[in-house]
């Protein structure tokens, strides 16, 4: 008898185990589709709808090791937070945020998150330099990269206050690139500066 109870246990646990994980994998996948959603509002210039909005639990589920191909929006623009900004203050992260979500909305950038994200390494001018740094881009801080994935979460959702003033680029505050000279600067916020176009602030 008592192996029998030890059995049905071994079992139960099992089958809980599997329902937990068909449940965290429905929750990626519906994730990843509000994502796509999401994505082309921010192009159409759509606010989004009730149903569109990603919950937390649903934005967790997705990458949750920090290790998955970088192929969907909320993965592509977690990674770029975490390792843009990781260690920062939160607002310094959301700002990182806003300017991958800014570009996303305008002409002169692609029209997705990932290649806003991916953009330039196929001449090896990456503009998101851990994109190509040559170095391993899976996230190792388990904390961080939650942090990461909720404000990245919110950044797809519309919820995020600009904090950059509606800035395209940005460097480190140590760092002082060339390109720094033909933009306005639009504000500085922790270690970071951020800059725009000319033409738009004459909009």
């Amino acid at each position: 008898m008592h192996q029998f109870w030890m059995v049905a246990s071994l079992v139960a646990i099992l089958s809980m185990g599997q329902a937990m994980a068909a449940e965290q994998e429905q929750k990626e996948e519906t994730a990843e589709t509000k994502a796509e959603e999401l994505e082309q509002n921010v192009v159409d210039e759509v606010l989004p709808s009730p149903t569109e909005i990603i919950t937390k639990p649903e934005a967790q589920a997705v990458d949750p090791k920090g290790e998955d191909p970088l192929d969907d929006a909320i993965t592509c623009l977690s990674r770029t937070i975490y390792w843009e900004a990781r260690g920062e203050e939160a607002a310094e992260m959301e700002a990182v945020a806003n300017v991958v979500m800014n570009r996303l909305g305008h002409e002169d950038f692609p029209d997705t998150t990932c290649e806003v994200v991916m953009q330039g390494s196929e001449q090896g001018a990456c503009q998101f330099s851990w994109w190509c740094d040559g170095r391993s881009d899976i996230a190792e801080e388990d904390e961080a990269y939650v942090i990461a994935k909720d404000i990245a979460r919110k950044a797809l959702n519309g919820q995020l206050i600009d904090r950059t003033g509606g800035a395209l680029y940005f460097h480190h505050r140590e760092t002082t690139p060339d390109w720094a000279a033909e933009y306005i600067k639009t504000v500085e916020a922790g270690v970071f500066v951020f800059y725009k176009p000319h033409e738009i602030l004459e909009e």
